[in-house]
């Protein structure tokens, strides 16, 4: 196991700083042979099978041509919970842990009962978080790509929660197969600029669904927009809505919603001191 170790350490020392190499090291370990990081430790000269042996190093072969280790394993956590990807779906991010925490706690107001829909679900990770968390929670999720709500099923299922899921484009009239009203909209929307192409890393540019990413650079907040007047007509009187947000236009999309009557709108900052959530009521 440590000659494992060496060679993939080896393999992408161009091409990952060394912390980042071993994190690969102990999640490849923990998929291929089954090992947890403690079992890793110590279990130095434990046999690694020629089968193994082939499926680590193509691996390890996938991440030298930058391909995200999410999606080499199919699964991460999110939330503290499993979910399988694959590059139909966007990777969850820490970020996004932090939308689900507002929401979260913003549900004490309405109890567990609440009705909550989750635009652009993705992978599912928001609805079905909120869904294993809220148990008594009504949660609908929706997605114009079939094959992100394949993914986001499957992660349902393997989560045993309740979600909703109904693939439709948002731009649209909502379905007629919807509830008329919400305590809660939540969505992590596309919101990149092409011009922001430039600072972006190569795994996230060459493999991560682009349709789930971008937006025009002329209409950066056009998902907020369109969720925003969906939020004004399907919301209750004391429902909330909730945005993942661009650090570069958190503060447009705020007034934004300020102009299309939200009376109270308020703009937090992840733990990185970025501006990333927004909550309007």
């Amino acid at each position: 196991m440590q000659m494992m170790l060496l060679y993939i350490k080896e393999q992408l020392r161009d091409y990952y700083p060394e912390s980042e190499i071993k994190s690969f090291y102990y999640l490849i370990m923990e998929s291929v042979c089954r090992l947890d990081k403690q079992s890793v430790l110590l279990g130095k000269d434990t046999q690694i099978s020629p089968n193994e042996k082939r499926m680590i190093e193509e691996m390890v072969e996938d991440l030298r041509k930058f391909r995200p280790i999410q999606y080499i394993l199919g699964e991460t956590e999110f939330y503290g919970l499993k979910f399988k990807l694959n590059e139909r779906v966007l990777i969850p991010r820490p970020e996004t842990e932090e939308l689900v925490e507002r929401v979260l706690n913003g549900c004490t107001v309405h109890g567990t009962r609440c009705r909550m829909l989750d635009v652009g679900t993705g992978s599912g990770c928001i609805a079905v978080a909120l869904a294993k968390f809220l148990s008594g929670a009504e949660v609908y999720a929706l997605d114009i790509s079939e094959k992100a709500l394949e993914v986001a099923s499957e992660n349902a299922r393997n989560n045993r929660v309740n979600v909703r899921f109904i693939r439709h484009d948002i731009f649209e009239d909502l379905p007629e197969n919807l509830p008329e009203q919400f305590d809660v909209i939540v969505s992590n929307p596309p919101y990149i600029t092409p011009v922001e192409k430039e600072i972006m890393s190569k795994n996230v540019l060459d493999y991560e669904p682009h349709q789930a990413l971008f937006v025009p650079q002329e209409k950066p907040l056009l998902f907020y927009e369109r969720i925003a007047d969906v939020a004004r007509n399907r919301l209750k009187d004391s429902g909330k809505l909730y945005f993942e947000t661009s650090a570069v236009y958190g503060k447009e999309a705020a007034e934004m919603l300020k102009k299309k009557g939200f009376g109270s709108v308020r703009l937090f900052k992840d733990i990185s001191g970025k501006d990333r959530v927004l909550v309007a009521d």
